[in-house]
């Protein structure tokens, strides 16, 4: 009885579990494909789950943020989706690489050329962007996510620190620290470089070390036979002991 009243138990706080924690996987998000580096380019996946049972997500459409323009961003192609990338003018240009850029990305639509996302799945849809800005901890990709019944849901809104999720969140991208690979790839080399040398030198004094430590292997493990061999020596006259006993008892 008890254990059929904990397993109710498990069963509804699984079940409550599951419900509370929904919300937070439902909405639109974007994740980058490795880091997102600051002042370098990624590869981004904006992912789209259905939340509809009797309807499919036919078209996405992701606004690019204003304060900090991406020059570059190059949807990947997807069967059964029409893409389309809008440029806009910049109020001011930037410089990226010595060019001045008078452009940037405003907007990427996707919409599906068949079923779409059909309920009970998801799409992924993969962006490189770049250069990420240097000034920034994060960017705000406000989506509209349209179904085949024409619902159009608006994940806009914008998440404030130390508050609740709000009910239909903007993605957010968080941004990681600059890269230093670049500056330190002449460092790792030589030190990679010197590592082999000092090796390549002393294979002698690794030979001997190898052969010392197959002695004291080998040495270690004949100990280990030995004492166990004793135990079970003396495992067999305590038995024999005592199965003397139980006789003379008898």
């Amino acid at each position: 009885m008890k254990a059929s009243r904990l397993a109710a138990t498990g069963a509804v706080a699984a079940t409550a579990v599951a419900v509370l924690s929904t919300p937070a996987f439902a909405h639109v998000s974007v994740q980058p494909e490795g880091a997102a580096a600051k002042g370098g380019y990624a590869v981004v996946d904006f992912k789209v789950p259905n939340e509809r049972d009797n309807a499919s997500t036919t078209k996405l459409e992701v606004n690019f943020p204003t304060d900090h323009p991406l020059a570059s961003a190059m949807p990947e192609p997807i069967d059964g989706w029409t893409i389309k990338v809008t440029r806009s003018k910049l109020a001011k240009p930037l410089e990226m690489h010595g060019e001045k850029i008078t452009e940037a990305v405003s907007r990427i639509t996707w919409t599906a050329d068949g079923k779409g996302v059909q309920p009970g799945f998801f799409q992924k849809f993969p962006v490189s962007v770049g250069a990420l800005p240097e000034d920034a901890d994060e960017l705000v990709f406000k989506a509209l996510q349209t179904y085949s019944d024409k619902e159009v849901v608006r994940w806009i809104e914008v998440p404030e620190d130390g508050e609740e999720e709000p009910e239909n969140p903007a993605p957010v991208l968080t941004l990681s620290a600059a890269s230093t690979d670049e500056h330190s790839h002449g460092a790792s080399t030589a030190e990679n470089a010197a590592e082999k040398t000092s090796d390549d030198a002393k294979p002698a004094r690794n030979n001997a070390a190898d052969t010392s430590a197959s002695a004291d292997g080998s040495d270690t493990t004949a100990r280990v036979l030995g004492v166990v061999g004793i135990v079970v020596g003396l495992l067999g006259v305590a038995y024999g002991v005592l199965a003397g006993r139980r006789r003379t008892d008898a």
